[in-house]
């Protein structure tokens, strides 16, 4: 059995952490277990209640102290998986855990080193909702693409499952919204073998509760480029 270290960072969700965590619960993929960690960034509803009253549907459970934003929370699971691979899941209800199978198809039958969930790859549904997002998805998307002579179509889906040893989360240098390239950039140049995968997406508008907005881009080219050319 390969283990997979599925990370769920939790800020402010108790409408939807509970269904996630049921639904992460309920994959069953031949071949392979989970390690469910789940990392409370500081919640201030009801969240941190909930996850305590329920600690039959998660492995580990750590709670930081104060909000830190999602990288910080992400670097946190990193440094408890114990997982030959690593699996990114949001508490929210924008991805949907039975695409857990395809996205370790790769793993078992091609050795895969890195596996990306694409939203753009004939996805079984796909929420519409703003322009200006799917344009800076694109732009970040070529950027990288361009710099790392790859061929992804979606870079910054929140599914990303690369080899655990491919990346030490000690020399992790960001812990805001530039963090997801900055992994894939370490995971991507460290493997041989990525792949991608199509997935559905049911994404949240601001009201909702989405919270990247379109400064974020800066960062993440910034990001995109500092890895290529400077390795950190």
């Amino acid at each position: 059995m390969t283990t997979i270290s599925v990370i769920i960072p939790v800020y402010n969700e108790e409408r939807s952490v509970l269904p996630v965590l049921r639904a992460v619960n309920a994959q069953s993929v031949d071949g392979f277990s989970f390690e469910v960690i789940v990392v409370d960034d500081g919640s201030v509803d009801g969240s941190g209640e909930l996850l305590a009253a329920h600690p039959e549907l998660y492995s580990k459970l750590i709670r930081l102290p104060r909000n830190r934003g999602k990288g910080a929370a992400v670097k946190a699971g990193l440094e408890a998986a114990s997982g030959e691979f690593v699996l990114f899941q949001d508490a929210d209800l924008e991805y949907d855990p039975a695409d857990f199978r395809s996205l370790l198809t790769p793993i078992k039958r091609f050795d895969a080193d890195v596996v990306v969930g694409s939203r753009f790859l004939a996805p079984q549904y796909t929420r519409v909702c703003y322009f200006w997002h799917k344009i800076g998805n694109a732009l970040i998307t070529l950027c990288f693409n361009v710099l790392n002579n790859t061929t992804f179509s979606d870079i910054y889906s929140c599914y990303l499952v690369y080899r655990n040893a491919l990346v030490n989360p000690a020399d992790l240098t960001s812990s805001g919204w530039a963090q997801h390239a900055e992994i894939l950039s370490r995971a991507v140049r460290a493997g041989t073998c990525h792949y991608e995968v199509p997935i559905s997406y049911h994404g949240r508008t601001y009201a909702e509760g989405k919270k990247i907005k379109a400064a974020h881009i800066f960062g993440i080219i910034g990001m995109i480029f500092r890895q290529r050319f400077l390795g950190w």
